[in-house]
Order: C-alpha cells, then sequence, then structure tokens
C-alpha cells in the first residue's frame, strides 16, 4: 500500500512538474513574439501626416505600430461618483468600481486562520476616447479593455470595518468578518498613453487603433516604448527561467524514481542469483548437514556476522523480520552461500 501511494505521489510530482513547465514555456514562447513584434514596430508622430501614411499603406492598415498621445474623450467624459463637487472635478474615459469583502475563515486542513477576500460588487463604465497628438491629430481607440496593460488612476479607496451582530458572533467559530473595501480607478482626461496596436484608416476617413488582428498584444501604457520593451523582455526572461526551473525539477524527479528502480532491480537480480547458488547446493548429494529449521534440505548459507552455518536459504528467507540466528539469535546482516568441497 505504502509503495503504491509512494508511486502516485512521484507521478503526481513527475507529471505537475514537467506540466507546468510546459505551460510556462509556452507562455515564454508568446512573451517573446511580443518582444519580437515590439523591437519591430514603429514609433509614429501622431500628426496631420499620419492619415496620408496609413492612406497609402495596402488596405489602408498598419499592423502593429506605437502612437503616443493625451487622452481626450469623444463626447462627454465619465465624473467620479465619489468625488462629486471637488474642485477640479475628476473626469476620465474608463471607470472601474469594485466592492471586496475582507474576512478570515478557519482552516481545518492547516489548522489556522486563512485570509479570504471576494468580489461582492463590480462596475465598468466606458466611454468613446482618442489619443490627441500635435495638429490637433487625433486616433480613436477601440476596444480599450482588451489592452494587456491599461493603467488607471485610485480616485477613492476606503476600507468599512465589520459591524459584528449575534449571527456574525454565532458564526465566529468558522469565519471572522474584517470589513469591505470601496474603491474606484479611472483612466482620467489628459492622461498621457502609449498605444501599441493595429492602426486603421476607417471609410469616415478617422484614425482608429484597435486590438492587432493576429492576436498579438494590445497596449496602452503610461510607459514610453523604451520602458514597456525592457519590461516585456524581463517578463519574458522571468517565465523562461521559471520554465527551465520546473523542468529541471521534473527531470530530478524522473532520474531519482529511475535510480530507485535500477536499486530495486539490481536487489532482485542478486536475490536471484543467491537463490540460484543455493538451489545448487541443495540440488547436490545429500548429506548428515540437514537444515536445522526444515530438516530436509542441506544447510547451503553462511549467516553473518555471527558465521553460523545452520539453514538452507529458503528457511533463511522465511525468517521473521528482523532476521536473526537460529543459533545464536544475532541480527543478520547478510548471508552467503556455502561452498562444500
Amino acid at each position: 500500500m505504502m509503495l503504491e501511494l509512494e508511486r502516485i505521489v512521484e507521478a503526481v510530482c513527475v507529471g505537475t512538474s514537467l506540466g507546468l513547465s510546459g505551460i510556462f514555456y509556452y507562455y515564454y514562447r508568446k512573451k517573446l513574439m511580443t518582444v519580437d513584434k515590439l523591437n519591430n514596430a514603429p514609433l509614429l508622430s501622431l500628426d496631420g501626416s499620419l492619415t496620408d501614411i496609413v492612406n497609402t499603406s495596402p488596405g489602408k492598415c498598419l499592423q502593429y505600430v506605437v502612437i503616443e498621445g493625451t487622452v481626450q474623450p469623444v463626447g462627454t467624459p465619465l465624473m467620479s461618483q465619489f468625488q462629486e463637487g471637488t474642485t477640479p472635478a475628476v473626469a476620465g474615459v474608463v471607470q472601474k468600481v469594485l466592492l471586496k469583502d475582507y474576512s478570515m475563515v478557519w482552516s481545518n486542513l492547516y489548522q489556522t486562520w486563512m485570509h479570504r477576500e471576494r468580489v461582492l460588487h463590480e462596475r465598468v463604465n466606458t466611454v468613446s476616447f482618442s489619443l490627441l497628438g500635435s495638429d490637433q491629430a487625433t486616433v480613436r481607440v477601440l476596444c480599450p479593455l482588451n489592452a494587456s496593460q491599461l493603467d488607471m488612476d485610485t480616485i477613492h479607496e476606503k476600507f468599512h470595518p465589520a459591524t459584528l451582530d449575534w449571527t456574525d458572533m454565532i458564526l465566529g467559530f468558522w469565519t471572522k468578518p474584517k470589513g469591505q473595501l470601496e474603491t474606484e480607478r479611472m483612466l482620467k482626461v489628459g492622461t498621457t498613453l502609449s498605444g501599441v496596436g493595429e492602426l486603421i484608416l476607417d471609410t469616415d476617413q478617422v484614425l482608429k487603433l484597435r486590438p492587432p488582428a493576429d492576436g498579438s498584444e494590445y497596449f496602452l501604457t503610461r510607459l514610453d516604448i523604451h520602458t514597456l520593451r525592457m519590461q516585456q523582455e524581463s517578463r519574458a526572461l522571468e517565465l523562461k527561467v521559471m520554465a527551465c526551473v520546473l523542468a529541471l525539477a521534473g527531470a530530478a524527479v524522473l532520474l531519482w524514481v529511475g535510480r530507485r528502480y535500477y536499486r530495486t532491480l539490481r536487489d532482485r537480480w542478486e536475490s536471484q542469483r543467491l537463490r540460484k547458488e543455493f538451489e545448487r547446493q541443495d540440488s547436490g548429494p545429500a548429506t548428515e548437514n540437514d537444515c536445522v529449521i526444515c530438516l530436509s534440505r542441506t544447510r547451503g548459507c553462511v549467516l553473518l556476522d555471527c558465521g553460523h552455518v545452520c539453514c538452507c536459504f529458503s528457511c533463511y528467507q522465511a525468517l521473521p523480520l528482523p532476521a536473526a540466528c537460529p543459533i545464536c539469535r544475532q541480527n543478520i546482516r547478510r548471508v552467503v552461500p556455502l561452498y562444500q568441497a
């Protein structure tokens, strides 16, 4: 039973290590492709000549480019619901309101209190916006929520401690409420962004930045293109290191299992060899030196360290563990065949 459990644990360890290594390697390859595309992506100036550049491109589309500009709403911007009446008013184009519940829950598995958080409410609002450059040139930004890195400011954050009532006191054996955290984050008007994606010229002669059609990463970030490239290269390196570490861990477990399996086979081969030697001794001519245990087979083994010759190999194997000499009761460290001339 224990041997089967050990084999199951070994198989789980090997499978988990190699599986996670494969997953990290897959994401490393994807991140490496993103780094290559960022290195080859041209940085275009957001001015009046950009429309002519896109208009002369095949299909009026530039597949992967970098645009830098300031956020400007197309229509009426979103106003912060927690900063109403403040001067100046906080306006944005993307708003995310989040309410989280924090509590402590007793874990029977670890026999300790564990931290738990739950999202009670989440609301995301957006309005159409553009990136504004020089000469009042604009590029409409599409699908901002699909961007891999959308940097927003925290406008409001407030923690409401829990007030305990009689039900909480009854359930306090298993859970202890801590409180609720209320946050509001916004992409504010006037924020300078770097947009990386597919640039098209629509039929209404409006430049639009959208997620690439080939599945490449779409970025809307405050970082400049040089810093963004360095950040993505660092993340690719982290994924590569994790993939290598997990692969080495899986290989180490495989080597350990293989070494143990080889030792088992070696012991089995040695046991079979000794059995054949003793059987060869037992098949010889009958002597007066019969086994003191079975009284039928010839004494064919020397028990060490005491050195007594008193039993056959089959009876030695049948001795209860830890095996002791039938004559002097000293523990048997090893046994060797007895060769009689």
